[in-house]
């Protein structure tokens, strides 16, 4: 704990001394997460920065941060595994904020791995990001990442960011319907839209929903206002929640029926009947962004730009939609190969929403081995993703791992134990799934 928050002090002294920064951060939720805390801390503390947002750090990019004029750089949410490419860069001071695999290097890192804390989730990029910078108010972010990276329920260091929030009273902690919609959509759109979980016979099906609701006795509407979950009294979302839970059971969805109710978070210093009061939603809504293209969107909504939530609510439309399609044909391409499943989505599924899909998959199949799902990147390239369960990362699997043994010499790969991905050359498609078909029967046989 000591040593953790020690390497974090020592790291926050750095950044003070630091003059023109460059941030530099991930694409996902909790990489954009972790920019903009990054963001609202440089300003915090009355200090000038530019900002990059990548998807990977290969070549090129390292090429364009070793370009750019600024000498002192903040890099979020990746950089541990490039440590001795930064190193050469001519620059004044470098440091690197991640959670993922790695080892110490020449690089000052504030990484919880290097101090047995379990970066795969007890801290994620932005919570880490919290503990550097130290300002409780900029908690909501923190949890915001976490979640977005399925951290969630919180626990450990995740747990401390939490109770701090809530003694700063930011944030507010509480068991609820865990399902997107929760805050501002109306009732019949609730469910007719879930796809984490899908709800067979009522997701996408508006006859059945509206059956559904009447027969719980819970009226659409109040006046000529469409009633929203968060509209409905206490009875009616007891009621709503136990029917949610005994479809499921019914339609032989238990793993989904036993997460449904959990644990939720709400921050208080963004607007009410927003995406943004609801730390899973708002992840999504980031999601959004940044697998559309627009990471700067997202950043702009956490530090509350004026028109970013307006575009962003736009990208979460299409992001959903999107993901309805992609889980779809999932679905109905999935190929169990014995060792671990396999979603073929080349030329299907967009690359930046891959790594979603294959993960709620488990949803609909046994959750008793890996998911590998590939797309293409825009330049041609085989995008790996993969995805776990904590039962099976509990049993062993290390999906980080297994991505670098299995692409080693034709491709790049790594992440967590339970979430990772990675690029390969795309002649060599069938030599990795062979590998990592190889490393998957190692994971197995324990």
């Amino acid at each position: 704990m000591a040593d953790f928050l020690g390497r974090c002090a020592e790291a926050r002294e750095a950044i003070e001394k630091m003059d023109d920064v460059l941030i530099v951060h991930h694409y996902d939720a909790d990489g954009l997460s972790s920019g903009a805390l990054a963001a609202a801390a440089l300003e915090k503390m009355g200090k000038s920065y530019s900002r990059l947002c990548y998807r990977k750090l290969s070549p090129k990019e390292l090429e364009e941060i070793h370009a750019r004029k600024e000498r002192n750089i903040i890099l979020l949410d990746f950089g541990g595994a490039v440590q001795d490419e930064l190193a050469k860069m001519n620059k004044k001071s470098i440091v690197i904020i991640d959670h993922h695999q790695c080892d110490e290097g020449p690089i000052l890192q504030v990484n919880p791995r290097l101090f047995g804390i379990d970066g795969s989730h007890e801290l994620s990029g932005a919570s880490t990001a919290y503990f550097t910078f130290g300002f409780r108010e900029l908690a909501p972010i923190g949890i915001v990442g976490a979640v977005g990276d399925v951290q969630a329920p919180l626990h450990g260091w995740n747990r401390r960011m939490l109770e701090e929030g809530e003694q700063a009273g930011v944030v507010r902690a509480y068991r609820d319907l865990c399902m997107f919609g929760r805050i501002n959509r109306p009732l019949i759109q609730f469910l007719l839209y879930s796809v984490d979980p899908f709800l067979p016979g009522l997701t996408g099906n508006e006859q059945n929903i509206s059956a559904f609701y009447n027969d719980l006795g819970i009226p659409l509407k109040s006046g000529d206002k469409w009633r929203t979950y968060k509209d409905l009294t206490n009875d009616e979302k007891q009621a709503l929640r136990s029917a949610l839970v005994s479809y499921l059971y019914e339609k032989g969805r238990t793993r989904d029926a036993e997460s449904l109710i959990g644990e939720v978070y709400e921050l208080l210093t963004y607007p009410e009947n927003t995406e943004m009061r609801d730390a899973s939603e708002f992840s999504t809504l980031l999601n959004a962004c940044g697998r559309h293209n627009e990471p700067d969107t997202g950043v702009d909504v956490m530090l509350r730009r004026a028109g970013a939530y307006e575009r962003a609510v736009a990208l979460l439309e299409l992001h959903r939609k999107m993901l309805r399609e992609g889980i779809e044909y999932a679905n109905r391409s999935i190929v169990d190969l014995g060792p671990f499943y396999l979603v073929d989505a080349r030329g299907v599924i967009d690359d930046g929403i891959i790594g979603v899909v294959a993960g709620m998959l488990y949803s609909t199949i046994r959750p008793d081995k890996a998911v590998v799902a590939i797309a293409l990147d825009s330049e041609g390239n085989i995008k790996v993703s993969t995805r776990g369960t904590r039962a099976l990362v509990a049993n062993g699997l290390n999906l980080g791992k297994s991505l670098e043994v299995a692409c080693e010499g034709i491709g790049v790969g790594g992440g967590h134990d339970i979430a990772a991905g990675a690029t390969v050359q795309s002649d060599k498609l069938n030599e990795f799934l062979k590998r990592f078909g190889m490393e998957m029967e190692k994971h197995n046989q324990k």
